[in-house]
């Protein structure tokens, strides 16, 4: 096994995880919801706890890819402005080459 499948096994491990503690978030959330609802029959709490689930599920999955594809954004732009920090360093570095080689060459040429 590569290192690259660790790591794909290791996210859909944690994706699994996630998922899994959401459904049990919807379900608490779901029965708290029904317990206080005393009027419903049990055939009717339980079609509420599987919509109100249902729709947590959704919720949850909705703000997950918002969160992702805000990760995305935020990755390009520090990601631009990285190469550009790296270019403006390495145009200053190969300045301050340049004017040392020029000060070196007066030195040299004025002991001369």
């Amino acid at each position: 096994m590569t290192a690259h499948d660790e790591r794909d096994l290791v996210r859909q491990i944690e994706g699994h995880l996630l998922l899994v503690a959401a459904r049990e978030e919807g379900r608490t959330a779901a029965v708290r919801l029904s317990s206080r609802l005393g009027w419903l029959t049990d055939s009717q709490r339980e079609d509420v706890e599987q919509q109100f689930e249902t729709a947590y599920l959704a919720l949850a999955r909705l703000s997950w890819h918002r969160t992702a594809e805000r990760a995305q954004e935020l990755r390009q732009a520090y990601e631009s402005r990285y190469r550009a920090l790296r270019r403006r360093l390495l145009a200053c570095s190969v300045l301050a080459c340049a004017v040392l080689a020029a000060a070196a060459l007066l030195v040299v040429s004025a002991a001369v």
